[in-house]
This record gives structure tokens, sequence and C-alpha cells, in this order.
């Protein structure tokens, strides 16, 4: 056999939900296969341009606790999205901008001190078997490459001859102290009463500790229903508000299935969802109408 010649990455420490992502699996939903994906999208490709990638290219999402991995060849690498502590060899580095990561050394993103989740981009892009296309792991359907475990193994990539990073600080989006999120009417807001819509766009809600990458669940008044019973499954899409027999809503994320039967009372437009990915159990927030401005992300950090 021959020897795989490829550079790889060794989990020292996987944190609590460590995952393989990009730019997602779209145009699969006919298959019942959802779109999966970073889901904080700006975050995920400004680390892979700080490092020389393709926009597109699969790097690590860590949740909350973030992880520790180490190379067993020089690499450059990048942490981005939620703000942590990152050392090398147990020595602080920068966040947010390219170091270079010895062979056998470990890079270790720390715990989120803002924000949810962080990136690890590294050079030449983590390089799993693609499945319909996309290197990401989908926690629902368990397509792609499982989360991570200590003592896996990813292998890399070549890096490839793009432009060279930007010199000198870059600014990351901020992390929202208040989650507003526009609102589009479902095309199913007419099975909920005129006091429920007014509820919806007026009441502030909570992130449940309860959301993950299926669902942003909501803490507040429940929404009250015009009609009985229960639909048929119908297709859902990203953004998707759709409301449970407990009333209070669930905004679909990226591993959200691609139908359901609960009723849909509104869609909130994808620019906005990257906001949402960053935003811990008990943050404020808001929907608004979707003419209205939302998706704020907070101040930026350099």
């Amino acid at each position: 056999m021959i020897p795989d010649a490829r550079r790889h990455l060794h989990v020292v420490r996987p944190g609590a939900l460590t995952t393989v992502q990009d730019a997602g699996r779209p145009g699969h939903a006919h298959l019942g296969v959802g779109r999966a994906g970073a889901l904080d999208g700006p975050a995920a490709r400004l680390a892979n341009r700080l490092v020389g990638n393709p926009p597109d290219a699969a790097v690590l999402e860590t949740t909350l606790t973030g992880c520790a991995v180490r190379p067993d060849r020089p690499v450059v690498a990048v942490v981005g999205g939620a703000g942590c502590r990152v050392t090398v060899d147990g020595r602080p580095v920068a966040w947010g901008a390219p170091v270079r990561v010895p062979a056998g050394a470990v890079l270790d993103a720390g715990p989120a001190g803002t924000g949810l989740r962080s990136y690890l981009a590294f050079a030449g892009g983590l390089a799993p078997d693609p499945v319909l296309g996309s290197r990401s792991a989908d926690l629902l359907s368990g397509l792609g490459p499982a989360p991570l475990g200590e003592g896996d193994e990813l292998p890399l990539g070549e890096p490839a001859s793009v432009a060279p990073p930007p010199a000198g600080p870059v600014p990351w989006p901020g992390v929202p102290a208040e989650l507003v999120l526009p609102v589009h009417p479902g095309p199913r807001h007419d099975w909920f009463t005129d006091a429920a819509l007014r509820t919806l766009l007026t009441a502030a809600y909570r992130v449940s500790p309860q959301s993950n990458r299926i669902g942003l669940r909501t803490e507040g008044p429940p929404l009250e229903r015009s009609r009985t019973g229960e639909l048929p499954s119908e297709g859902m899409v990203l953004g998707a508000i759709q409301v449970p027999p407990d009333g209070r809503p669930v905004v679909f994320l990226n591993d959200h299935p691609t139908t359901g039967g609960y009723p849909v009372v509104g869609v909130v437009p994808e620019r906005a969802l990257a906001a949402a990915a960053q935003a811990v159990p008990g943050t404020r927030l808001r929907f608004v109408r979707g003419s209205e401005r939302g998706s704020e992300r907070g101040s930026v950090r350099a």
C-alpha cells in the first residue's frame, strides 16, 4: 500500500461540537438533503481569504468551547469568528490573523469569549472526501464527516496559487448584543391571529439554549393560531420561521429539514442569518418587518 503523502491535522481536543464546513451543498432539497455549510458564512469566507484559500474551502466550525489540533506539516492558519484566546504550543498568538503553526505544534482555539462559533481555516483547506459536492457535516442527515473526536485525523489540501492575504489588521464583524431579524410573511401566516402577528413583530424574545445548527429556538410569548389541525408536510427553506405546538418560533438554520408539517409564519432572509450563528443563549431577539433594517452584527473587531 502506498503511504498517504498528504498533510494531516490530528485532533487533540475536539471541543463540545466541532465540524468540518464549507459553502454547503445547495440544490438537493428535492432529494431530502439540506444545505448544511458554515452557519456564519462571512466569518468562514474571511478566514479562508486570510490564508489564501478560495472562499468555499472547508474549515473547522467550533461551538462555544473551541478545539485544539496538531498538524504533521507546517501550515498557516487563522482562527476567526467568535473571539477567543489562541495559542500555539501554549504561546499566545494573534486571533483573526494568519499565524504559522510548525509541524507537531498544537494550535488551540480556546472557549469563545464573545459569540458562539469560531472558524479555523488552514492554507490549502481541509480535504475529507466530498459528499454530493461538499465536505460539510450535516448533523440532521448524517452526511459528510462526523463531528470531530479525540484522535481523529483530517487531510489537508495543498495551498492554492491565489492572491496573497491582505497585510495588516482586518476588521471582523462584531457579535450582536441584540439580534434583530427581518421577517417576510410566510406561506402560512394566515394560520395565526392578528394578535399573534403583532406579537411576533413587537415582543422581546430571547435565544434559547436548545438552539443548534438545525434551528434557532426562542423563549418568549407563544403565537396563537387562528386555525386548528395540522398541515401535510411541505417544503421548508433556509430561514423559515416554523411554529411548533408550543407556539414559540423556531428559525431554521443550515441543517434544517427539507420538509415539515408545522405552519411557517414568516421567513428570515439568508443575509441576516450569519448574526444568528453568533447569538449566545439568552441574547435578546427581535423580529422586525422585512423592509426594516435588521441583522446588525454590532461593531467591527480588528
